[in-house]
């Protein structure tokens, strides 16, 4: 059985920021260090899901977890320099 595998790409997730995210990755260095280590975990996370990679849960529930405060930061500083922050 293949499993559908769901893809976390930020321009998707918030896309009423596709702009603020462009502007961020190329002013803040921290938002660009959040977005790219985002992308990275994101990519093993789909990875693992993929290649049906053995890995135990709690490892792999460590990855999710990881993405999700990533992505919260990230979020976060999207609503200020979208508010004018």
């Amino acid at each position: 059985m293949i499993m559908q595998v769901e893809h976390h790409d930020l321009h998707l997730d918030f896309p009423e920021y596709v702009d603020s995210i462009h502007a961020l990755k190329a002013s803040s260095e921290k938002f660009g260090n959040l977005y790219d280590e985002y992308h990275q975990v994101t990519r093993e996370v789909e990875r693992l899901e993929e290649d049906d990679v053995p890995v135990d849960d709690f490892a792999f529930e460590n990855l999710k977890k990881q993405r999700v405060r990533l992505k919260d930061q990230m979020y976060r500083m999207l609503v200020a320099h979208k508010s004018g922050d």
